[in-house]
């Protein structure tokens, strides 16, 4: 028998490693092409990886060129990119793994988490969660909150800072902030139900509100759900928080849970 070859031959098809770390280094490539390249990475890997790869590297992921490839190749940011040609941000990557234009800044509005981010005001009964009656096409989650016979209240406090925006975009250019919630009753229990949205300051004053209390649902009805929704616009300089209460109750005072039916709760932001 023959004495094995003491120098091993690459497996065909298989590069040798000084071949494989060629093809993976980049840097030699155009500063355009390698922001070409680094656009296609998903938001979160470009900061927490390529990020930490070299100078170069972080000068790229940190500047406006690679996000606002990126935000092109998708219709649903085309808010922020009217947003920052106005009022570019200090921190391009924050802005681009945080994306506050364009999506639900309410977390859990449909209790999939229970109660998880709502700070509860007047416990009574307490609220539990249920599956929708009738379906909400545009609603992350088929699920709704449902109060008692006594009025049960509840009400998340969203940081816009911490969300994403800066205070040059939101003192200067003021982007619309839509509110949305939408309510109903069982087809055989009458409710009631309030919200009440509020734009805070850095010290949580008030600086504009909008509140609503439509007529009550009667006992027997379809159990289809309302809406209710409003644009802050205009609003002046200083708004740092939004601040959304909602309660509901039922009308025939029945032991247990038939009373208002609250889902899909929204606050978003757009250009104005």
């Amino acid at each position: 028998m023959g004495t094995p070859n003491s120098r091993a031959t690459p497996s065909r098809g298989l590069p040798r490693k000084e071949e494989a770390q060629c093809l993976l280094d980049l840097n030699p490539l155009p500063d355009e092409l390698l922001v070409l390249i680094l656009s296609w990475v998903p938001a979160r890997t470009l900061v927490t990886r390529c990020r930490l790869v070299c100078h170069k590297w972080r000068d790229i992921v940190d500047s406006a060129m690679v996000w606002r490839l990126q935000w092109s190749r998708d219709p649903s940011q085309r808010g922020i990119l009217e947003a920052v040609h106005s009022y570019p941000p200090r921190e391009w990557a924050r802005l681009g793994i945080l994306q506050p234009f364009g999506r639900n800044l309410i977390k859990n509005p449909c209790g999939e988490e229970h109660l998880k981010h709502w700070k509860i005001q007047n416990r009574g009964n307490g609220w539990i969660v249920e599956e929708n009656k009738n379906p909400i096409k545009e609603a992350p989650a088929q699920t709704c909150f449902v109060s008692s016979y006594v009025w049960c209240e509840k009400v998340q406090l969203v940081n816009l800072l911490k969300e994403g925006l800066w205070e040059e975009l939101l003192d200067n250019y003021q982007p619309d902030i839509l509110i949305s919630d939408w309510w109903g009753a069982r087809e055989d229990c009458g409710c009631e139900y309030e919200v009440r949205v509020t734009l805070l300051g850095a010290d949580k004053s008030t600086i504009a509100e909008f509140a609503a209390k439509p007529d009550p649902i009667p006992q027997w009805n379809d159990a289809s759900y309302q809406q209710v929704s409003h644009v802050f616009r205009h609003y002046g300089p200083g708004v740092r928080y939004v601040r959304f209460y909602h309660k509901g109750k039922d009308t025939q005072f029945w032991a247990g849970h038939y009373g208002a039916r609250i889902t899909n709760s929204t606050v978003l932001l757009k250009p104005s």
